[in-house]
């Protein structure tokens, strides 16, 4: 009884009681936060009615995780939530989720525990969000056979050839100025995304007590939020 008593005694020096309860409470959150963002993704496939909502909120589950146990919880929570889409969906699907939804749910979580300025952050998050239309395009036309980046030239096309029509301008466009308006408009499209999400962001979790930086005081102010 006295050899047990004192392992015991050590133990409680080794593992002081703080880590011991840490541990299992960082496991739970994370996975729960992993898979909430895989459902999340789950729902707004099968339900595209929902998607326009849902897709706002892709990324924050795992930024949330980052914000409260670090750096090593959220790549755990990327990781885990491919690996929860790859079993339900495929792996298809998953790596759809992962690139760029997952990895920008880390970068998030990384400028947002930073308290960088919305504009770096929404940013970063722009390049990693047009990076990843790219990649899907890629990936999806090399798995069908098909080159996707010309349909999306295509419905470039007639947007440009609308903003002509209503300026008077004859001409048509080269395919020059088409290819960079599609880039422009899907970096210009992933800006709007990365705000919206800052948006959510910042009204949700405020709420969770893991608030993210400050927006302009024009959004503030906009919002009619304190």
């Amino acid at each position: 009884m006295a050899s047990e008593k004192e392992w015991l005694e050590k133990e409680e020096i080794l593992m002081p009681p703080q880590v011991k309860v840490d541990t299992p409470l960082r496991m739970v959150e994370t996975a729960f936060l992993a898979s909430t963002g895989s459902l999340i993704w789950f729902i707004s496939f099968y339900f595209p009615a929902f998607a326009p909502i849902l897709r706002l909120f892709f990324p924050i589950p795992i930024a949330l995780v980052y914000l409260r146990r670090g750096k090593r919880a959220a790549w755990m929570a990327a990781v885990v939530s491919g690996l929860l889409l790859s079993v339900l969906m495929g792996p298809i699907r998953s790596l759809q989720f992962v690139m760029p939804f997952a990895f920008m749910g880390v970068l998030l979580g990384a400028t947002w525990n930073r308290r960088v300025h919305w504009i770096v952050s929404i940013s970063l998050g722009a390049l990693l969000g047009t990076f990843g239309v790219f990649f899907r395009l890629w990936f999806i036309s090399l798995l069908t056979d098909e080159d996707l980046w010309i349909y999306l030239i295509n419905q470039v096309t007639s947007i440009i050839e609308w903003f002509f029509l209503r300026l008077g301008i004859l001409s048509s466009p080269s395919l020059l100025y088409i290819q960079l308006g599609a880039i422009i408009f899907v970096i210009l499209n992933n800006l709007l995304y990365l705000f919206l999400v800052h948006v959510g962001a910042w009204l949700l979790l405020d709420r969770l007590g893991n608030p993210i930086p400050r927006p302009p005081h024009w959004v503030q102010v906009l919002l009619d939020y304190d």
